[in-house]
């Protein structure tokens, strides 16, 4: 009986697979507000009343995908962390930033599913909000090592600010202090703002060595939040 139940454990694994890989197809054709259930299953060769059984609604698979794709450039964020380890805080928070790029440029139509426009009639779930702050969460934690160990510059915090700084930092980061809080923030939308301009093609014309641009102005982000270029 366990075997059995081993075996069906599998099938669904594999089944879940093959239903998200057909979605994605779908999605960087059609884009996710035209994903149907219906059009996954014919592709796949089943019927409908079967595909329910793994999403019961468009929705469901939706935010599997979505949440699939914050795991990815979240665990991509956080391998380039551990990579450098030993490494300087800029240098990290650099690779870092760069491992979203390299993720978010290989993957545009995922990327688009969780940074692009919204899906008419949808609304992300509770589900999605961790896997959405792992990206958030590594920045933090290496501003946060920085803050402990060498120190930083602290960026200036004007004092019509310092209410709502010392809101977000009770939020984010208890434990570092509200300008660095309101700096990560910044920095945060920033990184994904560069990120979204070259896949989206706001750079075409414009960038030419993305490569070295990128690097440049995600350097230029961790020195904003205060990381030291040198000790």
């Amino acid at each position: 009986m366990t075997t059995v139940r081993g075996a069906r454990a599998r099938a669904r694994i594999e089944i879940t697979a093959a239903i998200k890989d057909e979605a994605r197809t779908q999605l960087a054709a059609e884009g996710a507000a035209k994903l149907s259930l219906r059009a996954v299953a014919r592709e796949l060769g089943m019927v409908s009343s079967a595909l329910y059984r793994y999403f019961p609604s468009r929705d469901d698979l939706l935010t599997a995908l979505i949440v699939d794709a914050y795991d990815a450039v979240g665990a991509a964020a956080e391998q380039a962390a551990a990579d450098t380890a030993a490494q300087r805080p800029l240098a990290r928070w650099t690779a870092v930033c760069r491992a979203v790029r390299a993720w978010a440029v290989a993957h545009p139509h995922e990327y688009a599913l969780i940074y692009g426009s919204p899906v008419p009639g949808y609304t992300a779930p509770q589900d999605t909000i961790a896997p959405a702050a792992r990206v958030g969460l590594v920045l933090i934690d290496i501003t946060r090592r920085a803050h402990d160990g060498e120190g930083v510059a602290l960026p200036p915090l004007p004092d019509d600010l310092r209410p709502e700084a010392e809101r977000i930092a009770a939020d984010i980061a208890p434990d570092l202090p509200p300008a660095l809080a309101v700096a990560l923030v910044a920095a945060w939308s920033q990184l994904f703002g560069l990120v979204s301009f070259e896949v989206f093609g706001q750079f075409h014309r414009v960038v030419e060595d993305r490569d070295t641009f990128f690097a440049t102005a995600a350097r230029r982000l961790g020195q904003d939040v205060g990381l030291l270029p040198r000790v």
